[in-house]
């Protein structure tokens, strides 16, 4: 099915065969989100190809918009009109399709009517620590700069989660073992994340933090959730 630029199937390997691991679900096709209906899944990935024209718009976007920051409620329908107008007349158009795209998509994916879309550039991290999120399902994607890092579901001690770390970073905790637990993703990837809320995936939801953005570094995150 087609809905805006993108293919959706009922079978994620009708186009491209998905790359599993765990809970981890990973494919170079966008289709590859319909796993996120799997009961094995708290995290499935679309490698997103992102064309050279998209990257040059979102650098510039970022240099002339060091603060930018929006929150709004869209519906497939007006996202593209009100995406465009609260990145200003000066945004190259093509950064208002790639995000609207991917609000039609998300509330096509989840049969929703609208998405709370949240769009930040950022110099320092949002959420340093590992945390888990209490909404079914949220869209994750960075635009420029570090992308999200996440753990995987069985190297997770989800007692040190939170009060349960005792005030000891997430190091030193015991909420993971080796740093090389650490998974992170790439700059363009489109990630859904489950979380707490999703039916069935209470004490499964994907435990994930902002990566550390060093100085005279910046990053342009968009995320989508479900918006009554």
């Amino acid at each position: 099915m087609m809905q805006g630029n993108f293919v959706l199937s009922a079978k994620a390997d009708e186009f491209s065969l998905p790359q599993r691991s765990g809970r981890y679900v990973q494919g170079a096709d966008p289709s590859v989100l319909t796993e996120v209906y799997s009961e094995k899944t708290n995290i499935v990935v679309w490698q997103r190809e992102v064309s050279a024209e998209l990257e040059g718009a979102v650098k510039e976007f970022v240099a002339r918009n060091a603060t930018f920051k929006i929150a709004m409620t869209l519906s497939p329908q007006g996202a593209l009109a009100n995406v465009r107008k609260a990145l200003g007349v000066s945004a190259d158009p093509v950064l208002g399709e790639s995000i609207a795209d991917l609000v039609d998509m998300f509330c096509y994916l989840f049969a929703l009517k609208r998405a709370g879309l949240r769009l930040t550039v950022l110099e320092q991290p949002m959420c340093p620590r590992f945390h888990v999120d209490n909404v079914p399902c949220r869209l994750v994607t960075t635009y420029q700069g570090v992308a999200t890092q996440w753990l995987p579901h069985d190297l997770v001690d989800r007692g040190k989660l939170g009060p349960g770390s005792q005030g000891q970073p997430d190091k030193k905790s015991g909420l993971y073992k080796s740093e090389h637990d650490i998974r992170e993703l790439d700059c363009g990837d489109v990630a859904l994340f489950k979380g707490e809320r999703w039916e069935g995936n209470l004490n499964a939801g994907l435990v994930h933090r902002s990566p550390e953005i060093f100085a005279g570094q910046s990053r342009l995150l968009l995320t989508l959730d479900f918006s009554n």
